[in-house]
Parts: C-alpha cells; structure tokens; sequence
C-alpha cells in the first residue's frame, strides 16, 4: 500500500505544531495580553457596561444581530466547503490527471489524495461547529444583554452581574469564532499539500505568520489599542 513520504510526515507534523503553539501563543500564554483578540474581548466587556447606561439599546441589539449574520455566514460557507472536501474524495482520479497534466510532481495514488481529502473534511467540520456554537452562544448573549436591567436599575450588585454575563457570554461567542476562523486560514495552507510537501510547508508557514503579523503587528492591532485622541478632536 503506498505511503507518505518523509517530506510528507515533517510538513504534515510542522502543520499540526504550528496550529497547536500558535493557538497557544494567542491564547493562553503571557503575550495574550498584547494580542488583538484579547483587546477585542476587553472592548467586548467594555460595550456590555456602557450598554448598560443606555437606556435605548437599539445600537446594542443591531450589533449583535450583524456578529450573528456574519457567524451564521462562515457556518453556512463552512457546509460548502463540507461538500467540497466530499467532492475532492469522488474525483480523485481526475486531480491525479489534473497535476499529471500539469507536471506537477505529486503521487499517484489514490489513498494519498483520498487521505489529504480526509484531513480536508476534518477541518472543514471542525470549523463548522465552531461556528455552529459561536452562533448559538451569540444568541445566548442576546438573551443575556435584553436581561441586563434599565440604567436606572443596573447600579446594584445584581444589575452588574447581568452585564458580566452577557460580557462574558459574548467573548465566549467571539472566542469560539475566532477558533473556527483559524481553522478556515489555516485549511489554506493544508490546501497546498495538494501540490506537494514543500508547497504544503511553504504555505502553513507563510499563513501562521500572516496570522500572527494581524495579532501583533497589523494597523487593526494598532487602531484597536489607540489611547490618544488626535490633534483635531474637537468638533469644528
């Protein structure tokens, strides 16, 4: 039965190390802090409690609304690209005629692209129910939000406990969002095992450190964590 190559198991294991420490890099070590996405949930707690002084909501629910469309988007695009791993599986014949045709230098058997096809589906599930839940953990925090009392109510220690569970609510939702999403980055790059090892290491790393530029170095991170009002922030 024919088998991987070497080329194959280290890029395939850079892959797997890659996602894991850069999840962890993000989300559980001492530069989390510094990241976007732990800005973002701190904005997050932040919108909760001055949505709790405002006595019309209205803004508050339409936000809410928009992050649930986009989740439920990326779910539903999550279902196609479901399929389209099950339809990589029942053409792997013509792929092989495909990159033979292309004289690109991939094998020939059909249980490795059956197998590349597989880890394809995997994480294309993986990033639905991610989604699947953001979206459903989004409409917990709606319910939430719609119980967090009037501003003339919330200041007692019941009031501030209601926005802390929507707060918290939320960022379960964007956290379990952001989860799926880099699994949809990262498939991009298990997309170049498609075209070989090489291609296959070339693109994972390039797409973890296009990752970790937005995390750490991007004009979004920038924006997100601006402490000073401009020069001309005065209305005219």
């Amino acid at each position: 039965m024919p088998s991987f190559s070497l080329l194959d198991y280290l890029a395939l294991g850079w892959f797997v190390i890659g996602w894991l420490v850069y999840g962890t890099l993000i989300d559980y070590s001492p530069w989390t802090r510094e990241t976007l996405s732990e800005t973002m949930r701190e904005e997050r707690r932040r919108w909760m409690r001055m949505m709790a002084t405002r006595e019309n909501r209205i803004v508050d629910a339409s936000i809410m609304s928009g992050l649930q469309n986009g989740t439920a988007f990326f779910a539903s695009t999550a279902v196609l690209a479901i399929g389209g791993a099950l339809a990589l599986l029942n053409s792997t014949d013509r792929l092989i005629q495909i990159f033979s045709d292309l004289a690109v230098p991939t094998p020939a058997a059909r249980q490795i692209w059956e197998a590349k096809g597989i880890g394809l589906l995997l994480i294309y599930s993986y990033a639905f129910f991610k989604f699947g839940w953001s979206y459903r953990l989004f409409n917990y925090a709606s319910i939430l939000m719609g119980a967090v009392p009037p501003p003339k109510e919330v200041d007692t220690p019941a009031g501030w406990a209601a926005v802390e569970r929507a707060a918290a609510m939320a960022n379960a939702a964007g956290h379990q969002f952001k989860l799926g999403l880099r699994a949809f980055f990262l498939s991009i790059g298990f997309l170049g095992w498609l075209a070989g090892p090489v291609a296959f290491f070339v693109a994972t790393t390039l797409i973890l450190y296009v990752q970790a530029r937005r995390q750490f170095w991007s004009a979004s991170h920038h924006a997100a964590r601006l402490t000073e009002a401009p020069p001309d922030h005065k209305r005219p």
